[in-house]
């Protein structure tokens, strides 16, 4: 069995949001490149306990409060690494470099102004992405759908998919650009399910592909928006949404849904395999509420995608 070297990372967050990074010394691999502070896990040792040994080392702070937030496996040939990435939101002390390493606070939406290990791409992704994903239900009626949006808004969601399959795809942008300026005005994302075509012509900021249309993407390039999604229900569509550069993904269902009665499901344990092995971010989806984001964030999800818990 290869060697399993166990890392644990942080992305630290302070009151205002912004997140710790810190510059690897320039005689290292990898060295002058940004990266989230951590270290190695040793044998029999708990994660947690890991990332607050290594956190007081490399920062001075103690962690208070802190939850998994993704874990990126690789492997080689005679070793597999796993990065096990936990946020921390509550911590005591004031971060500093503790062994003379560089250390700043950057605002998320400024991760990509710094240079990483191509291997911190899905964390900063992670680390931007919020844990709720809505996704839109009827959207016929635009006052009904404006007012449920708003609301939606208003409890705190930063994450929005218009998905309206009856629409014309006329009618469907029409939407979009009618329900976009609320989602600007709380400072939302604004998502389409939609085709590449469409999204581009929006200049749609994410764009969330069915798994048919993710079978048929040629390359990333093809979008020209911020964020690229897809739907995945097994191993292989996983693999196809790593390898074609997909920013997340949302993996379903999880449990039966209305809309789809008597279907098969994954269950929790099918779905925490599938993400052991997934490298990118995770939504689960598939008849879940806001009572299963522990659940899911515990099975390594990102967080949760719905309809009908927020809509």
């Amino acid at each position: 069995m290869p060697k399993l070297i166990h890392v644990a990372a942080a992305v630290i967050r302070d009151r205002r949001g912004h997140i710790l990074i810190a510059r690897r010394p320039d005689d290292k691999h990898q060295g002058g490149l940004w990266e989230f502070p951590g270290g190695k896990v040793e044998p029999g040792e708990p994660v947690a306990q890991a990332l607050s040994r290594e956190l007081l080392e490399e920062l001075g702070i103690q962690v208070s409060r802190a939850h998994p937030l993704i874990r990126i496996p690789h492997h080689y040939p005679d070793k597999s690494v796993l990065l096990d990435v936990w946020e921390v939101t509550v911590f005591e002390g004031e971060a500093h470099g503790a062994e003379g390493q560089p250390v700043c606070w950057v605002a998320p939406e400024a991760l990509d102004d710094y240079a990483f290990p191509a291997a911190n791409t899905p964390i900063i992704t992670a680390a931007r992405l919020s844990p709720r994903l809505l996704i839109t239900g009827d959207v016929d009626d635009i006052d009904a759908c404006t007012g449920k949006l708003q609301h939606a808004l208003e409890q705190g969601l930063t994450q929005v998919m218009l998905r309206a399959k009856s629409l014309s795809e006329t009618a469907f942008a029409d939407r979009y650009q009618q329900l976009q300026p609320l989602c600007d005005e709380f400072n939302a994302l604004m998502g389409v399910n939609t085709s590449v075509e469409q999204a581009n012509a929006l200049c749609a900021e994410h764009l969330h592909l069915t798994s048919a249309r993710l079978q048929a993407l040629g390359n990333r390039a093809q979008f020209k928006g911020r964020w690229l999604s897809a739907s995945c229900h097994n191993a292989e569509q996983i693999r196809m949404a790593q390898e074609k550069g997909i920013d997340f993904i949302t993996l379903s269902p999880v449990k039966p849904t209305r809309s789809h009665p008597g279907s098969p499901v994954l269950g929790w344990e099918r779905f925490a395999e599938l993400v052991a092995e997934c490298r990118l971010p995770v939504y689960a989806l598939g008849g879940l509420s806001e009572d299963d984001l522990i659940q899911a964030r515990e099975q390594g999800a990102q967080g949760i995608a719905a309809i009908s818990a927020w809509w």
